[in-house]
């Protein structure tokens, strides 16, 4: 695939844009590398911990006496035997080979103690090579300065990495607390963080020119997000949990949107409640509250056929175009993006959906962050613009300048990029979180 600009303000949009996110680089984001290095040493001492609870196991004898010099706690091959052809746990599903799955999701269905230290282990070592020692390995005096591409991304997306620091986990409040406790601010300075709400929906109803869709995305009183949680998990308004939100907008809304379809996203969602182990806002398990209104796991897919075909319905300019859409790429092999890019290449029916809404969405974000980068060297401002997460922008500000800041990103992202490109016709919207102490702490902040 190649993505080639057409016109001059798309070739400047890149090459200010790596300009900025150069600057970026440079400004670095300080790191707490006492408490990132007392992280590893106790999540050295947990995997320790672990592995001699599981080396004490009934399973691990098992192990063993099986596989003898060769047995190892890492061989996800050996665990499936030892556990569905020895210890006889029931088979939850197969490979095309015939073997017993034994990813994550198959295993945590199993009640085991072993399996559950075993599953806790995975993570950890994972947290510890990954995140935290990767991490640690990259830190110069105090500070981090991961590398920031425009280069490397199929959708001309940014990408991140020595560290990717797009890809820091956070769903999961142990480890997310582990790690991103350890971004502090500069003295004096606040973190914030500065996301575009429902940004991709925004930019679909604007590259759909579904009227519904740009009739949803301008009032401020609906959430696609949030009421499609309420249809697949069949809440009340006041029962959407964050959770429950994110689960419907990425298990749902971006996959219908970029040509999934309901027996994928009914089994993805369903796997985020047994999973993530969502919950009502009054804390009943979504998996209870749906069995109460009747629906089961092998009636959910069923329901959320249904939630697809209201979707399809209510945005009905947008499920006819699509298809047309589709023709026309298989006649010309080629597109253009709304920002003044031209895409060819073999795609499939995915991509060819995706790429036109989250290339778009991204340059918007670039954009902004290009405009407030300069806009902040030109000012002589000590805060500083630290990083970039596809609809965020992440800044360490001087807590002098915290409000200059917020007016001018609301004003840069909101109503100046809006003028710049005309085919934006819906609102845009941002959500601010600060922190004071570190970015794991972050809280939201009403501008």
């Amino acid at each position: 695939m190649i993505v080639e600009p057409t016109v001059k303000d798309a070739y400047d949009l890149m090459h200010r844009g790596a300009l900025a996110l150069a600057l970026v680089e440079k400004n670095g984001m300080r790191i707490d590398v006492e408490r990132m290095d007392n992280s590893i040493k106790s999540t050295r001492d947990k995997i320790e911990e672990n592995e001699r609870f599981l080396q004490d196991s009934r399973e691990w004898k098992v192990w063993k006496k099986r596989y003898g010099s060769s047995a190892s706690l890492g061989s996800r091959t050996q665990l499936g035997v030892v556990l569905y052809e020895d210890m006889g746990y029931e088979v939850g599903s197969k490979t095309k080979t015939g073997r017993a799955q034994v990813n994550e999701e198959q295993l945590a269905k199993l009640n085991s103690d072993f399996v559950t230290a075993y599953l806790e282990n995975e993570k950890l070592k994972k947290l510890l090579s990954t995140y935290l020692i990767g991490i640690r390995r990259e830190v110069c005096n105090g500070y981090l300065h991961p590398s920031f591409n425009l280069h490397m991304v199929r959708t001309y997306r940014s990408s991140s990495s020595t560290p990717n620091f797009q890809n820091i986990p956070i769903r999961d409040p142990k480890i997310g607390s582990l790690i991103r406790s350890c971004f502090v601010p500069r003295k004096n300075h606040i973190l914030v963080e500065i996301d575009y709400g429902a940004l991709e929906f925004r930019i679909a109803s604007c590259f759909w020119q579904d009227m519904a869709m740009v009739d949803y995305a301008c009032n401020p009183e609906l959430d696609i997000h949030r009421d499609i949680a309420m249809e697949c998990y069949c809440l009340m308004k006041d029962e959407v949990t964050k959770k429950a939100r994110f689960h419907a907008k990425n298990q749902f809304v971006f996959p219908t949107l970029y040509n999934s379809y309901y027996v994928n996203t009914a089994r993805h969602l369903w796997a985020s409640i047994k999973d993530d182990k969502l919950e009502t806002s009054q804390g009943v398990p979504l998996d209870r509250h749906l069995a109460d209104k009747g629906i089961t796991r092998q009636t959910f897919e069923d329901h959320i056929k249904g939630v697809e075909q209201n979707f399809n319905n209510r945005f009905s300019t947008w499920s006819k175009k699509k298809e047309r859409w589709w023709k026309d790429y298989l006649m010309d092999g080629e597109f253009n993006l709304m920002t003044g890019f031209r895409v060819k290449g073999v795609m499939n029916r995915n991509q060819i959906a995706n790429i036109p809404i989250q290339g778009p969405a991204f340059h918007i974000l670039l954009w902004s962050l290009t405009r407030l980068v300069k806009w902040m060297v030109k000012s002589k401002m000590k805060s500083k613009i630290i990083g970039q997460i596809h609809d965020s922008i992440v800044a360490d500000v001087h807590k002098n300048e915290l409000q200059d800041y917020l007016e001018k990103a609301k004003q840069v992202m909101t109503e100046d990029v809006r003028k710049y490109w005309p085919w934006i016709i819906t609102d845009l919207m941002i959500e601010v979180e600060t922190s004071s102490t570190n970015w794991y702490e972050k809280k939201e902040l009403a501008i």
